[in-house]
């Protein structure tokens, strides 16, 4: 704080703000009391898209480099430090300093490769889906791991910061058990700024090319006329403005055409949930272009995030990060119910849980995207039908209003939840 570090990272937008505060409750123990800035929704790195992760990166090296120009460091490089204030990632972990020592290395050099590279470079040169693998590795993908996967791909730098780093890793693992064994490296300041640059300039280098996946052209490929689609984006909007609805969510987003109709409409905030990769991509490009108040994030709804780590608390579901005012469920209960064989009744009930308020859009069997799903398979799904869903969700929601979509058999509800339910 007395240095400027804190002044300079907030004012570029890289530190999370906070204010110190007085409390009766504090103990002739405490130190200092801070109350940082509320983020919004707290979303972690398998839930990023590749250029998310890449920004989150990008942050986390930029605030390093700063640090060294008031004589601190980063001592820790964990990718949920950071934390996307819609489309800005910031540091939030304030504690994550310390004073630079001469001489000393950089000590969170591998939990960076493990936090950031490793899944960036699997997900540029192998597979985008390999970023899930954050999920069972709390604290990055192991380097060895990686660099299996990775089977000599990336050029110089994954060589460098990947394979050889991984190799060192097992050549010394055993360097502990004899005290005699243990060296202490040397570095010049010189050498550390380089490594810091070096690193700037490999994340910045790696990109995604020529990635195709199911969903990521949805909008281009839609089985609404001009005039349809123009309708339910004025249904959903009418609906949006008939409720105090503050914050929004967003299943199946895709590239986030729908959040931006929401917050248009009078919505302060969405969280757009989709399953595709490279969909979520697109759309958190455009709202860090446009600075929309827009958080996109990968999320499967048949299988969302769980709550991991040490006695699964660490990191929390969907559910229990926030209850937003309104979640938009579009062109996505035919997937639900036939693709994945749920319920209506289970589906409402979930979703009954989530929400006080709901736009949810019908598709019955005769449209086309209803008979794509079941052209490869045995229509079991005689209750698929508007009469069924209305049954369904009438017993945990109440019905506000709902409207046919001109040119299409498809229907829009707005529904409540149910006190009791």
């Amino acid at each position: 704080m007395t240095s400027g570090l804190y002044q300079t990272l907030v004012s570029k937008g890289l530190l999370i703000e906070h204010a110190e505060i007085n409390t009766s409750t504090s103990s002739q123990n405490d130190y200092l009391i801070i109350q940082p800035e509320k983020v919004p929704f707290i979303s972690y790195p398998y839930e990023w898209s590749f250029n998310q992760l890449k920004d989150a990166a990008l942050t986390t090296l930029k605030i390093q480099k700063y640090a060294m120009e008031f004589g601190m460091v980063l001592k820790d490089a964990s990718a949920y430090n950071i934390q996307f204030l819609y489309n800005i990632p910031k540091l939030i972990d304030i504690l994550s300093f310390e004073f630079y020592k001469e001489g000393s290395p950089w000590i969170a050099y591998g939990q960076f490769c493990r936090h950031f590279l490793a899944p960036l470079f699997l997900m540029a040169k192998v597979d985008v889906r390999l970023s899930q693998l954050l999920k069972i590795y709390i604290d990055g993908i192991p380097l060895d791991l990686a660099s299996k996967l990775l089977k000599g791909k990336g050029g110089f730098a994954a060589k460098q910061h990947i394979h050889w780093h991984a190799r060192s890793i097992s050549k010394h693992s055993k360097d502990g058990e004899n005290s005699n064994k243990v060296k202490t490296i040397h570095i010049s300041k010189f050498s550390y700024t380089a490594l810091i640059e070096s690193l700037i300039h490999c994340v910045e280098n790696i990109n995604l090319y020529d990635v195709t996946t199911e969903w990521m052209n949805y909008y281009s490929n839609t089985n609404y006329s001009d005039e349809a689609f123009l309708q339910k984006k004025n249904i959903i909007s009418n609906f949006i403005k008939s409720e105090n609805i503050d914050c929004v969510w967003d299943l199946g987003a895709n590239d986030g055409t729908i959040s931006h109709v929401a917050l248009q409409s009078g919505a302060n905030s969405i969280i757009a949930f989709d399953i595709d990769p490279i969909a979520v991509d697109n759309n958190y490009l455009k709202v860090k272009k446009s600075e929309e108040k827009i958080l996109p994030l990968i999320v499967d709804l048949t299988n969302p995030s769980p709550g991991i780590g040490f006695a699964n608390v660490e990191r929390l579901p969907i559910n229990l990060r926030q209850k937003p005012d309104c979640i938009l469920a579009l062109a996505l209960i035919h997937h639900l119910a036939i693709s994945n064989n749920l319920p209506f009744e289970k589906i409402a009930e979930w979703l009954s849980q989530l929400t006080k308020n709901l736009i949810i859009e019908f598709i019955p069997k005769e449209d086309s995207q209803v008979q794509t799903l079941l052209a490869t398979r045995t229509d079991i799904f005689s209750k698929y039908n508007n009469l069924e869903f209305e049954k369904a969700f009438g017993k945990y929601f109440n019905l506000v209003k709902c409207e046919h979509i001109t040119e299409s058999s498809r229907i829009i509800y707005l529904y409540s939840a149910k006190e009791d339910k």
